[in-house]
Formats: structure tokens, C-alpha cells, sequence
């Protein structure tokens, strides 16, 4: 019966690509197509039946010369195709050649994987319009980017040493520049979210993905866009602004979430509590504007740089010096005056240290009521640059909801 589930497994997977593929070429007459349903089906169960043969006989010659037969007639009915079809793309043939694989790797008892596997590839079968789609929306620079993160995260960040440093035995270079990459990593998302979907879509989308590569840029932008929109025009911008403020909180959540994982239950009611007052805020203003105008692209910045990188890291050391000194000169208070401080200008570097100092002796209670105290510095922050730069109409909109938020937060702490 073991043998048998195996068979039917492998014989699911190849049946799972064979539809994908099968709707792919639909349009071709019967005869025409590489292959479909039935074949990608046939083709799982050659590779299983010659895996279990290879696993009973104790040689794997038999599935490797099996693999290399049905390689060599892949690339034959592949030439023969593009030949008639003018058609080289060879992505039909590379699935037939893995899902042979596949069945042979669900033969030998690595169903998991097999199964694994082969959802993913039905994935990226599928979404061939989509990526492409994404591909043609990437600029240079924004590849460049992507080789830039990939740089520091993958090669440098093995290399450095994770050892302490400095008189105050708080200079990690492992650890700090893991901060760095972790908040770069999290405006990538943010920022290629946005690009995706289209910042002219809406500023509903802006908001809430453009607040994770940053959320004082986006309200710079709406409150600059308000001077020249009026009436529900400016409710819509205020919404794009309170959705940035308030995705900030979990994005907190999950850079506390890295660095210690203990502290998390601690902060995420006040951060959630917080959240979902300015969310809610968010909706309020959103179902009672008029959502039919169009309105301007919102543009956020391309993420990651080196030199904003490294001044990051720069900052994030001192910001981390002064919350440790500030804890053993002034104890609680003094935390709490540099946290207040560090939030008028960014909350993630704040957020780190404290996470990072709870991992040895701060006090979790103290490390959340600086968390918040933080927050809520910033949330004030954005709302002031709203009332300076913005409408007045978008301000009191603004206003209200951010100052409903940090109400919030400091009565979640009272009370919690």
C-alpha cells in the first residue's frame, strides 16, 4: 500500500502541472500542444516506476539512464515544435524534465518535498503574465538595488564579526549591520509593492505599503499634493496618511519580533490597540469620501542606497550608545527622554536598541513603555508636518485620528 501511495502522489503532482500547462496551451488544436493533462500525468509515473525500481534493485543507473532517454526525447519534440511553430521557449520542456523528477523523488518517500515542489512550480507557471509584467516595471536602478541588498545581506553580513566592542560593549558589527538589513529588507517590501501595483491606483495602496519604506516620506507627499486638491480630494489624502502612520506599528512588531522574540508578547496589544484605532480612523474617512476622482501618483523613493545605509547604521550606534547610557546615568526616565528624542526623526532605530537591551537586563515592561513612547512621539511628528505642510481641511482629519492613536497607546499601557 506504501508503494501504491507513492504512485498515486507522484501520479497528483504531474496531474497538478499537466492542468497548468494544459490550460496554458488550450488554444492549440489537439495534436499540436508539447504536452497537457494526460501526458504530464504519464510522465510523474515514468519517473516513480523508474525510481522504484532503482530503490529495489539498489542501483540508480536504471532511473539515470531512464532520465536521459526521456531528455533526449524532450529535446527532439522540442526542436520538432519550434520548428513548425517558430516558437523556442522552452518552459514546457524544462516542467516535463522536472516533473519526471518529481515523480521519481515522491517514489523514493520524499512526498513532502515532491508535493512542495511542484505547487511552487504551478505557481510560477502560472503567474508568467504577472512577473513579466513586474520585469517590464523594473528600472536599472532599481536592479542595482536588488544587487545591493543582495550584496550586503548575503555576502557581507557572514563575514563580519559577532563579537562586542567599545567601552560600553554594545558595537556588534554582526549584530548592528543585521539591523540595517532587516530594515532595508522591509522598505524593499514596501517600496516594490507599491511599484507593482501602481501608485495611481489609489493612495489607499500608497499608504499602506508606502508606510513601510517610509511613512513620513508618503505624508510629505500627500501634504504637499492637499495644497492643490480640495473638499473630498483631501479626505482621500488624509486616509493615504493615517493608513502610513499606522502601518508603522506592525512593522515594529516584526522588527521586535527579529531581535527578541520574548519581548513581543509584551508590546504587540499596545502596538495592535494602536493600530487598529488609526485603521479604523482610516475607514471612517475612507467609506465617507468620494472615491471616484483620480488622483496624482504619490512617488516613493527607491529604498536603499549604500550611503543611506551606512548613515543609518551610524545613527542606529548612536542611538544606541545614548539609550544605554541614558538607562544607567537617569534609569527609566533617561531611556525614556532618549526614546522621546530618537522618535522625533525615526522610530526604527529606537525600536532596535531597545529590543536588542531587553535581551540582557532592561526590564520588558520598560523596554515596551519606551517602544510606545516612541511611537507615539512619531505619530505626533507626522501629524504636526500635516498641519504645516498640508491643508487645513486634511489636518484636522489627520489630527484627530493620530491623536485618537497615541490616547490609545498610552491608556493601553495604564491599563494593560
Amino acid at each position: 500500500m506504501e508503494l501504491f501511495e507513492r504512485l498515486a502522489v507522484a501520479l497528483a503532482l504531474g496531474l497538478l502541472i499537466g492542468i497548468e500547462r494544459g490550460w496554458h496551451q488550450r488554444g492549440r488544436k489537439e495534436g499540436q500542444r508539447f504536452a497537457g493533462l494526460r501526458t504530464f500525468g504519464i510522465i510523474s509515473l515514468l519517473g516513480a516506476l523508474s525510481g522504484l525500481l532503482s530503490d529495489k534493485l539498489g542501483s540508480h543507473l536504471i532511473l539515470a539512464a531512464t532520465f536521459l532517454g526521456f531528455s533526449m526525447l524532450v529535446v527532439a519534440a522540442h526542436l520538432l515544435e519550434a520548428r513548425k511553430t517558430e516558437d523556442y521557449g522552452s518552459t514546457t520542456s524544462v516542467a516535463a524534465l522536472l516533473t519526471f523528477a518529481l515523480g521519481a523523488v515522491a517514489a523514493l518517500g520524499f512526498l513532502a518535498i515532491a508535493a512542495a515542489v511542484a505547487v511552487v512550480t504551478a505557481t510560477l507557471l502560472g503567474l508568467k503574465p504577472v512577473l513579466h509584467d513586474w520585469v517590464e516595471k523594473l528600472e536599472q536602478k532599481e536592479l542595482h538595488a536588488i544587487f545591493k541588498m543582495l550584496l550586503i545581506s548575503v555576502v557581507l553580513l557572514p563575514v563580519l564579526p559577532n563579537q562586542t566592542y567599545g567601552p560600553l560593549d554594545i558595537f556588534n558589527p554582526y549584530e548592528i549591520w543585521l539591523m540595517v538589513v532587516l530594515i532595508a529588507g522591509i522598505s524593499f517590501v514596501g517600496y516594490f509593492a507599491v511599484k507593482i501595483a501602481g501608485t495611481s491606483r489609489g493612495v489607499t495602496i500608497t499608504g499602506l505599503f508606502g508606510g513601510l519604506a517610509s511613512s513620513t516620506a508618503v505624508t510629505l507627499s500627500l501634504s504637499k499634493m492637499s495644497r492643490d486638491s480640495r473638499g473630498s480630494a483631501n479626505a482621500v489624502l488624509a486616509v493615504g496618511v493615517i493608513l502610513a502612520s499606522g502601518t508603522m506599528f506592525p512593522r515594529i512588531l516584526v522588527e521586535v519580533l527579529v531581535i527578541n522574540p520574548g519581548l513581543v508578547m509584551d508590546v504587540v496589544w499596545p502596538l495592535m490597540i494602536m493600530m487598529v484605532v488609526t485603521y479604523g480612523g482610516a475607514l471612517w474617512l475612507f467609506l465617507s469620501s468620494d472615491r471616484g476622482k483620480e488622483m496624482e501618483p504619490v512617488k516613493v523613493q527607491n529604498p536603499f542606497e549604500i550611503m543611506p545605509a551606512l548613515k543609518f547604521a551610524a545613527f542606529l550606534v548612536v542611538v544606541m550608545a545614548l539609550a544605554e547610557l541614558g538607562q544607567q546615568w537617569f534609569a527609566e526616565e533617561g531611556l525614556y527622554t532618549v526614546a522621546a528624542l530618537s522618535g522625533i526623526s525615526d522610530v526604527d532605530a529606537i525600536t532596535l536598541s531597545i529590543s536588542r537591551m531587553s535581551n540582557q537586563d532592561l526590564a520588558y515592561s520598560v523596554a515596551t513603555n519606551g517602544i510606545i513612547i516612541a511611537a507615539s512621539v512619531n505619530t505626533l511628528v507626522k501629524g504636526l508636518l500635516v498641519v504645516f505642510i498640508g491643508d487645513r481641511a486634511m489636518a484636522w482629519r489627520v489630527m484627530a485620528v493620530l491623536l485618537s492613536t497615541i490616547a490609545a497607546g498610552i491608556a493601553a499601557l495604564l491599563l494593560l
